[in-house]
């Protein structure tokens, strides 16, 4: 019935929900599987917009489920996997390194061993197959801050603006080579070499991406940005590690999105691409712009909750910068970030002031019982 069979996994996610919204609403001729052990970053009211669409199925599931996952494959006749499910908060992989090691390690190599399979049982075997692994720039560890004053960066995009900045001349390339300093990056990192082993002894058609920090609507409250927006909301203490001075790469969550799409049909087999926003930011000044701009749109003072930044002990293991070099993106498959970085900070601010009660849901836990009896045994 329908030209693909594509198997998202995590897609009840940040990332993922914008990837399943994207593939679903634009390509009605595919069949989109979305996968997701809605674990507690997991959540269907993420989806409740395409959760009815005839192409679309979800499944609620362990991407560790060698059974299941190769069930689905068979059942589904499954012809490419988006990879997305992975346990990604640094913090949490500090105080719980096994759960990302058997996430994000055994997880893909799961997917990875299946695919396999499966697709060595068809007649056609991987021609036609694709494995798009989508990674982070974490694994390739951290860059100096040697130019603090910022200079300009060695490339241009319609998305860069005024503030738009390089704080250092290194950039991460896809040759970088791995550096990981954290349990969440090195369980990344491991993941990346597995797909890429795949290809290598297998013949199996993989691509990786590394991307930057991702924001926008939908992101889980663990995260600087809607955390801080709703402490803002709230006039909750902002706690800021160290002086606030590492610096990350930001890209919106529907640009990312947008590049997944293009790579996934047009990359090339056994490549790696990093996608990143074309935008440095110290997390100091990131923040200063939050309570600009929330305190703006509520009507507040300006400047009135510069008072809620506090200044906490530094994060275990803490990079200092990321930095990615998109150029080989955008040159060879045309794409490049739609919005400026404040246009994407005032659109998402707007976003979780308009879905209060998505927010309240998500703090409260009361989304974790979202369709939980629907979807039992589907």
């Amino acid at each position: 019935m329908y030209k693909r069979n594509i198997l998202i996994t995590g897609g009840a996610g940040f990332i993922g929900s914008h990837v399943v919204r994207l593939f679903v609403n634009k390509y009605p001729e595919y069949r989109i599987v979305n996968l997701d052990k809605l674990t507690y970053a997991g959540n269907l009211a993420n989806l409740r917009d395409v959760e009815d669409k005839p192409n679309y199925r979800f499944v609620k599931m362990d991407i560790c489920d060698f059974e299941g996952v190769m069930h689905l494959m068979e059942e589904e006749h499954i012809d490419g996997i988006i990879h997305l499910a992975a346990e990604s908060h640094v913090d949490r992989s500090i105080k719980d390194p096994f759960t990302f090691a058997r996430t994000n390690v055994m997880g893909t190599l799961t997917l990875l061993q299946s695919a396999k399979l499966y697709w060595e049982s068809r007649q056609e075997k991987f021609e036609g197959k694709l494995f798009y692994h989508i990674s982070t720039d974490e694994v390739y560890g951290a860059l100096d801050l040697t130019h603090p004053e910022g200079v300009k960066p060695p490339f241009s995009t319609r998305a860069s603006s005024d503030h738009h900045e390089a704080y250092g001349e290194e950039f991460f390339l896809e040759s970088t080579k791995y550096n990981p300093h954290s349990p969440y990056s090195a369980s990344k990192a491991s993941s990346d070499h597995f797909v890429r082993a795949y290809h290598d002894t297998y013949g199996m058609p993989t691509i990786v991406t590394n991307c930057s920090n991702n924001y926008g609507p939908y992101q889980f409250p663990e995260k600087l940005i809607p955390l801080f927006i709703n402490n803002i909301r709230h006039r909750k203490p902002l706690p800021v590690y160290g002086k606030g001075e590492n610096v990350r790469d930001w890209l919106f969550v529907e640009d990312h999105a947008r590049a997944i799409d293009v790579i996934f049909h047009r990359g090339k087999v056994a490549e790696t691409y990093n996608i990143g926003g074309f935008n440095e930011w110290k997390n100091i000044d990131i923040v200063r712009t939050l309570i600009r701009t929330v305190d703006r749109l509520l009507g507040r003072t300006e400047d009135e909750d510069m008072n809620l930044i506090t200044y906490v002990t530094d994060r275990l293991g803490h990079d200092m910068r990321y930095a990615i070099d998109s150029r080989k993106l955008q040159a060879e498959l045309g794409w490049e970030p739609s919005l400026q970085f404040e246009e994407g900070i005032e659109k998402t601010v707007r976003w979780y002031l308009d879905h209060e009660a998505w927010m309240d849901n998500v703090t409260s836990g009361d989304y974790q019982r979202y369709y939980e009896d629907m979807y039992k045994g589907r």
